[in-house]
């Protein structure tokens, strides 16, 4: 049996694409600008200051944390999410490293 296309990569890689294709959605981006924002966690307010419906809000909020960008945590009623420090270091190391890893030519195509 041949290998599956994700086997062709590295571990590295495919863990950063994974990240990436989790917050590759404008809602998604706008959520964890939210989070980041307030510096805290987000209970439920996230309806309101987004505009979007809170089936929607929650299919996002379920894709970034399992991802591992977010952790939830349930506070009686209402889930809370904040940021994972642990994903997001990683993430920042791994983006700064990708996108660093370019280093001008002197000439172009």
């Amino acid at each position: 049996m041949g290998l599956t296309k994700t086997e062709m990569f590295t571990a590295e890689q495919n863990q950063l694409a994974q990240l990436l294709k989790a917050m590759a959605h404008p809602a998604r981006i706008a959520i964890l600008q939210r989070i980041l924002l307030s510096n805290t966690c987000i209970c439920g307010d996230l309806v309101d200051e987004l505009g979007l419906a809170q089936a929607t809000i929650s299919q996002h909020l379920k894709e970034l944390k399992n991802a591992g960008i977010i952790q939830g945590n349930i506070e009686g009623v209402s889930v809370c999410y904040c940021i994972n420090p642990e994903t997001w270091v990683l993430l920042e190391e791994r983006i700064g490293g990708f996108l660093g890893a370019y280093k001008a030519p002197s000439s172009c195509c």
